[in-house]
């Protein structure tokens, strides 16, 4: 039996137990949709090397361990401390291995209308937004996603009703803990925005314990009529874990996304980040950095969807890599006929800081329209040589002199961001992890 199907079977195997484990809900609308899901996982495999969109990293090394879901768990608040944004004042949701903590969040101080709580919760008292957004923007096309889906049990759902504007941001703090090895956190998120709205989320993703762990996550994401949404997603779990990320939004008219996502930890992380432009004038910008080294393998994936005319989107992502890591940009930039008047614009760039870091680009347009301007390029090196020996020569240490460049190169994708906590956090982060 091969890994993929021995890892099949071992889900579809647990499916069961998780499904005695509901009681009542196995009757509800949800759980249909979770068995939808692991019949899906039966028919489709988990992704290989065989397949496209895959080709550059190898998951066998996350399916040759049997996850299992963790049971409920605490934290001590002093311990909490650790991993919450220093001068950032937020309102504060806690998932322990994918499960929402309400003892641990704060969100009591909520604009009226705003609902911001667990998933669980609002399958259970939401049930006619859920069912409206539910599952309706992720198809369920590799197995990581028929896996989160079939044992959908918690995480975050956040509704803005129209014309409200967030004063302050949502810091949504995943952390994975524990005794166990082979933790599974599966949380599953929805984002639902009203006309008008103005939502700022942070996501950040923490290992308090060193053992071998999966996150795999779905987010969905909706953006109504001229709504505005904000998403820094900030990775930095232990490098005895693996993280599977796909993020799908979907735009209506006039409406702004954009994402930052920084990958800093891990052994092997994929980010899937998708969004439909399905409106008139909207705007999608995406921006990523990722640092690593080691053994480290980063595998960042983008689709951006013009659907409608006269919209527009911008991309940057940046990679620096030491070591023997590996990093792997695919962005496709998708034109339709009907979505004319079309600006679109992308750029990868890396670092290769040693001889055996390695990094696929693969930058796409497929453009269907004729009156459009889309541009995008990659571009690959070392650090500038003669820019190190001008700092050396004027005092500068070799050292210091590469991190100072390193993070020049770095602080581009980060210098959009106004919020000046949000930045020096960010900055203590690479300044980390080049030490």
């Amino acid at each position: 039996m091969s890994q993929n199907s021995y890892s099949k079977d071992w889900y579809i195997k647990s499916f069961r137990e998780f499904e005695n484990s509901l009681n009542g809900e196995a009757e509800s609308s949800i759980h249909k949709l979770r068995i939808a899901a692991i019949e899906k996982l039966n028919e489709i495999d988990f992704p290989t090397l065989k397949n496209e969109e895959w080709k550059y990293t190898n998951v066998s090394p996350i399916l040759s361990h049997n996850f299992k879901i963790a049971g409920e768990s605490s934290l001590n608040k002093e311990l909490l401390d650790k991993y919450i944004i220093k001068g950032l004042d937020v309102h504060l949701v806690v998932l322990l291995n994918g499960r929402f903590n309400k003892e641990l969040s704060g969100i009591d101080e909520l604009p009226e209308g705003v609902k911001v709580t667990s998933l669980a919760n609002a399958i259970r008292n939401d049930g006619g937004l859920i069912q409206k957004h539910f599952g309706k923007y992720v198809k369920l096309e590799n197995g990581f996603l028929a896996l989160n889906s079939a044992f959908t049990l918690d995480g975050l759902f956040v509704y803005v009703p129209d014309n409200t504007v967030l004063d302050k941001q949502i810091h949504i703090l995943n952390l994975v803990t524990g005794s166990s090895e082979n933790i599974l956190s599966q949380p599953r998120n929805l984002i639902v925005t009203g006309k008008n709205s103005n939502l700022r989320l942070i996501e950040t993703y923490n290992s308090i314990i060193d053992a071998t762990s999966l996150t795999n996550v779905i987010t969905e994401i909706v953006l109504d009529e001229n709504s505005h949404v904000e998403l820094y997603k900030i990775q930095s779990e232990s490098t005895g874990s693996f993280h599977i990320n796909r993020t799908q939004a979907e735009q209506k008219s006039g409406s702004e996304f954009t994402v930052y996502t920084a990958s800093f930890g891990g052994a092997i992380t994929r980010n899937d980040l998708n969004t439909v432009l399905d409106g008139e004038n909207c705007t999608a910008n995406l921006y990523g950095l990722y640092i690593i080294d080691g053994n480290q393998h980063v595998d960042n994936h983008t689709l951006i969807d013009h659907s409608k005319p006269h919209c527009q989107s911008n991309e940057l992502y940046k990679g620096v890599l030491d070591g023997k890591s590996r990093g792997v940009f695919n962005g496709k930039v998708f034109v339709r006929k009907d979505a004319q008047k079309t600006n679109a614009y992308q750029s990868n760039k890396a670092i290769l800081l040693s001889k055996d870091a390695l990094i696929d680009t693969k930058p796409q347009l497929e453009i269907y329209a004729d009156d459009v301007k889309c541009s995008h390029g990659a571009a690959i090196g070392q650090l500038d040589e003669e820019s190190v020996f001008y700092l050396r020569s004027r005092g500068v240490g070799e050292e210091k002199a590469r991190d100072i460049l390193i993070r020049a190169f770095a602080n581009d994708v980060f210098d959009l961001i106004d919020n000046e906590a949000l930045h020096y956090h960010l900055n203590e982060l690479v300044f980390e992890k080049l030490k």
